[in-house]
């Protein structure tokens, strides 16, 4: 009874946490821009260039140290990992307030992600701690928190500026992180098995798992999903201006990404359950060609109307592959690797939602926003297909993994 309150307590817990830390993490995005050129850049061009690159400085830095972090999870507890990234990210956004020049804020940005990742952090300790035959259920519910997150951050970022000054939304980024910092410290409790390290380090990572395999294909179904997911995103402006010939996109663009993420946040945890019940990797090549029939549809949608349902139906579909493919992975890894596993896993997303853009950016101006979709479409089915042959030549590919290592792997 105190493991079942534990991890629920714990999911409740790194739900408000994730939710929290999203919303400081992405409430600058509207005024980024803004800030830059507060800090000396007034050349429209190169305001526009030092945004981006501050943006993206963060996941580049997360995505080389999510296997670390996961790593050092595993031999010092996951907790541990999460009272490191809120109380690191609290101290490094308040400083962001008081950066003097923009060589300055891209290096803070780049600390951010070094020392971050909360959200991903909260996933490792979900997964590892929730009994498995609930894990994609629990997964869903803290992938819609973080989705809510990605919704508020941004809107909240829209009118703070206005309110107290664009310096101290960092401050206020900075407490509420602090928050759940405090949270994490004082009401995350984390059941944690003693491990044999010696072992660990005798034998590699991959070499400890029942099924590598299908473990390295998940990796890259789920790098592929956010390369699909995140080219679509930058273009969406564009093509409403397209559909409507309106000067001010921006709010309906706005609007149809809004659907896109409520329908995921309505949708996670339902399909979560359907995947602790069904089969993970059933739900994820049925929601995988779901999307992809979906961004085809978009391709030729005739109006802004359309494509607002079309988008919302998306985000439902992809709402469940995420937890879904998380959960996959956690069956298949023992529990003395779990960290590292799921850390790359991390990293492999990451890696999408960095070339996703540019590819979609390529197209759009080279072949036309409508060719965007149908590309992206051709990824995801041939993702599907690739996941479907995995189901059909691995019955067992759905059966959980021990947590101990086999009697022949102890020889490595």
């Amino acid at each position: 009874m105190t493991e079942g309150m534990h991890w629920r307590r714990n999911l409740f817990v790194c739900v408000g946490g994730s939710f929290t830390t999203i919303v400081a993490m992405t409430m600058l995005i509207p005024y980024l821009p803004v800030y830059v050129e507060q800090l000396g850049v007034h050349d429209r061009d190169s305001v526009l260039r030092w945004s981006g690159i501050a943006y993206s400085a963060t996941f580049f830095t997360a995505a080389l140290t999510a296997p670390l972090w996961g790593a050092l999870g595993d031999r010092f507890g996951r907790k541990a990992m999460l009272i490191r990234a809120s109380l690191g990210m609290s101290i490094v956004m308040s400083c962001i307030g008081l950066a003097q020049n923009v060589w300055q804020l891209v290096g803070l940005r780049l600390l951010t992600g070094l020392l971050g990742g909360y959200a991903s952090g909260s996933i490792i300790l979900v997964a590892a701690q929730t009994p498995k035959q609930r894990s994609a259920w629990a997964l869903g519910i803290l992938s819609g928190g973080v989705m809510a997150g990605n919704i508020v951050g941004p809107l909240f970022g829209g009118f703070a500026p206005e309110l107290v000054g664009v310096r101290t939304t960092f401050f206020v980024a900075g407490g509420l992180i602090f928050l759940a910092f405090l949270a994490t410290t004082f009401l995350l409790h984390e059941d944690r098995k003693p491990l044999q390290h010696n072992d660990i380090e005798r034998r590699g990572t991959w070499r400890q798992l029942p099924q590598p395999g299908v473990v390295m294909m998940l990796l890259i179904t789920s790098s592929l999903l956010l390369f699909a997911t995140m080219s679509v995103e930058p273009i969406i402006t564009v093509f409403v201006h397209e559909l409507t010939g309106s000067d001010h996109p921006s709010v309906g663009a706005g609007i149809i990404m809004a659907l896109g993420a409520a329908g995921s946040i309505a949708s996670a945890p339902r399909l979560g359950r359907l995947a602790d019940s069904a089969g993970h990797l059933k739900v994820v090549v049925g929601c995988l060609a779901a999307a992809g029939v979906l961004l085809l549809a978009q391709s030729a949608a005739p109006n802004v109307v359309v494509l607002a349902v079309l988008r919302l139906l998306m985000g439902a579909a992809l709402g469940g592959l995420l937890p879904a493919i998380t959960a996959a992975i956690r069956h298949r890894v023992p529990d003395q690797i779990v960290g590292r596993v799921l850390g790359l896993s991390v990293s492999a997303q990451y890696v999408g939602q960095v070339t996703g853009p540019l590819m979609g950016g390529y197209v759009g101006a080279h072949l036309g926003i409508r060719q965007v979709f149908v590309i992206t479409a051709i990824v995801l089915a041939v993702v599907a297909l690739a996941d479907l042959l995995l189901v059909r030549r691995s019955p067992s590919t759905d059966e959980p993994a021990t947590n101990e290592p086999s009697s022949n792997s102890r020889t490595y």
